[in-house]
């Protein structure tokens, strides 16, 4: 049977729920990080997703879940992706599995993000309105390893990354939080990243270029897990970027994690001192993994990100009021 169009919904609609870091345009909704996420309820058999792919030249990578379904990987490499269910109510969450990270993602027009418009439901579907998430908001500013790169196995592109097997996204579900996961591969705090990101001193507080990064409300807590890639890194410049987001968030808990390397553990431990600020925790990840827990050495492997999520969710638990999720 044919589909039949009925209603069109705009991605700015209530009835959508996006989590993470969206950039907000006409008529489209735009992301250029991992582990965001649309999340939307409907009662009838089918929609489509409604993407704009022009001019991109490397597909994002999705996971899609129906209910309680497996999640499905969909390339977003047409602007329509049909889905279809039984008859009935159903729960619909796609997740940002992966946006490359070798070719430009940050300055417009992108070569790889995803860019949604919406969607356009079946004449006997209807779109119906689910709850904002009730939890506490977690923010994640981190590099490769935040991304999910060579999570899943050591290819270079998105068939090795998963944004979903981050120790971020592993932990925010943890607590049942709302959740702005911003990882970029390869930056540092004065390193640039892939892809065009500038260094996580110029990135902070931006989408993308020309996108500032707007919050409704402050996050509860602001973990940074950066450094690794910065070839040397005082603990002023570190002390520095700290400063970037306190400035933004005046009341929120700041936690300051180690790379799990320990490159630069001593000047970010310096550095944490030296701010003399309450609600500035480092938590020292030494010994969270070894080298059998990564990919290739470096990167984090699927168990490997589990560990690091067992260990940061009993360190936020300890110094933050975080409770996880029963």
């Amino acid at each position: 049977m044919p589909f039949e169009p009925g209603e069109v919904v705009a991605p700015g609609d209530p009835r959508i729920v996006l989590e993470g870091q969206w950039g907000h345009q006409p008529g489209v909704a735009i992301t250029v990080n991992s582990g965001s996420r649309i999340s939307f309820s409907f009662a009838g058999e089918r929609l489509q997703l409604l993407f704009d792919t022009t001019g991109l030249t490397v597909a994002p990578h999705l996971w899609i879940t129906i209910d309680d379904g497996e999640p499905k990987l969909q390339l977003v490499e047409h602007p329509v992706i049909e889905l279809s269910a039984p008859d009935g109510r159903h729960q619909v969450e796609v997740v940002v599995k992966d946006v490359n990270e070798h070719v430009n993602r940050w300055n417009p027009p992108f070569e790889c993000a995803v860019v949604f418009a919406g969607m356009v439901l079946d004449v006997n579907s209807r779109l119906r309105l689910s709850g904002r998430p009730g939890g506490p908001r977690l923010e994640f500013y981190g590099d490769s390893i935040t991304q999910g790169v060579l999570a899943l196995s050591t290819h270079p592109e998105s068939e090795g990354a998963d944004g979903t097997a981050s120790y971020a996204y592993l932990t925010a579900r943890a607590f049942g939080a709302t959740s702005y996961q911003v990882g970029f591969g390869r930056q540092g705090i004065l390193r640039p990243g892939n892809g065009d990101v500038p260094p996580g001193m110029e990135s902070f507080g931006w989408n993308f270029a020309g996108s500032p990064a707007e919050r409704v409300e402050p996050s509860d807590v602001v973990v940074i897990n950066l450094g690794v890639n910065d070839e040397t890194l005082a603990p002023q410049q570190y002390a520095d970027f700290v400063r970037r987001v306190r400035s933004a968030y005046p009341g929120t808990t700041i936690v300051s994690l180690t790379p799990f390397s320990g490159k630069h553990a001593d000047a970010i431990k310096s550095a944490v001192k030296s701010l003399d600020d309450p609600n500035v925790v480092l938590v020292d990840s030494t010994g969270w993994i070894t080298e059998a827990d990564t990919t290739d050495g470096v990167h984090p492997s699927v168990p490997g990100h589990a560990k690091i999520a067992d260990h940061l969710i009993t360190a936020l638990e300890t110094h933050t009021s975080l409770r996880r999720r029963s």
